[in-house]
């Protein structure tokens, strides 16, 4: 029977992880995978590690761990087109700001969640 941490991940995401920087102030990222999830659209705001505010505008749900820094899409790897496989940024997806994993009371699950969102730059 599926733990009650990973039974209402019923839609799909594409996660890019192991973000590198690239010395030009992005990243490269590994292949993109296809997760099971929850998605959430949320608005919100919080500062950031720096002071600057950042924009949060998902709440993920997954049953893996996941970088902070790497980035999601919600849909499935047939959606994205070829072009932008390996371009998160071009294909609509958005950094994940923030990962918590909290342990179940018992501590053999974790409940995970991504929180998904972008610097404030001023601009849209």
């Amino acid at each position: 029977m599926t733990h009650f941490t990973e039974r209402n991940l019923n839609q799909k995401c594409v996660y890019w992880g192991s973000p590198t920087p690239d010395g030009y102030g992005g990243y490269t990222y590994a292949d993109p995978v296809e997760l099971d999830c929850r998605w959430e659209d949320v608005v919100m705001a919080e500062q950031g590690t720096l002071g600057s505010e950042i924009e949060l505008r998902s709440e993920v749900q997954v049953k893996v761990d996941v970088d902070e820094q790497g980035m999601m899409l919600l849909g499935e790897l047939d959606d994205i087109d070829s072009a932008d496989y390996d371009n998160p940024v071009d294909a609509g997806a958005d950094m994940i700001v923030r990962f918590n994993k909290i342990p179940t009371l018992d501590a053999n699950h974790f409940y995970r969640k991504a929180y998904l969102g972008r610097l404030w730059t001023g601009k849209t």
